[in-house]
């Protein structure tokens, strides 16, 4: 009789956030093995809000809702670039400061990517536009993303990304120490 000893793959999600003051895309993942599911992605509008310190609020409770629904062990988090308005940059830092907060007071794992390797990691170009990182997301997830979810494919980039850096299908492979570590476990790819 034979005994099958490989091991079960674990399932997890990650939840990947594009931060926001007006608008905050987010997105959550369940990985089984190397097979990604989208389970809910979209946008929270907070222009409703006129304070500053409210839309802050919002963005920590309604991310603890979604922790607290989906229960991802990972938080990917797309950080702030470098802007000429410094009022606004200082804005978006207090958005995803705050959207770190909300994940560790959950016991989350946090990563952050800058944008340029978001769109690298997904299209192969770090100066995709949003339509073409939505396009290549709906290939690599099967899914449709309508116009009105476009702040949430940055979301779903960073999630994606995490992914890839973290050993997923799309990139991540196994990590070498060198050439002939490579080799030992690819000989296929040696030409001869």
């Amino acid at each position: 009789m034979a005994v099958n000893i490989t091991k079960p793959t674990e399932s997890y999600k990650i939840l990947g956030v594009d931060p926001g003051t007006n608008i905050l895309g987010y997105a959550v993942l369940e990985v089984d093995g190397k097979n990604l599911r989208v389970l809910n992605f979209g946008v929270f509008h907070l222009e409703k809000y006129e304070d500053h310190h409210e839309k802050l609020k919002e963005i920590f409770l309604q991310l603890q809702e979604i922790i607290e629904t989906y229960l991802p062990k990972q938080l990917a988090i797309e950080a702030p670039f470098y802007g000429k308005n410094v009022q606004s940059m200082l804005k978006l830092g207090r958005a995803q400061g705050v959207a770190m907060a909300a994940a560790m007071t959950m016991g989350l794992d946090i990563q952050e990517y800058a944008p340029k390797k978001i769109k690298q990691s997904i299209t192969g170009n770090g100066n995709a536009s949003k339509e073409q990182v939505a396009a290549m997301l709906e290939s690599i997830l099967k899914i449709k993303i309508s116009s009105k979810h476009l702040d949430a494919t940055d979301a779903l980039g960073v999630a994606v990304t995490h992914f890839n850096q973290s050993g997923g299908i799309l990139g991540g492979q196994k990590k070498h120490s060198g050439w002939a570590s490579f080799i030992k476990d690819n000989p296929d790819k040696v030409k001869k």
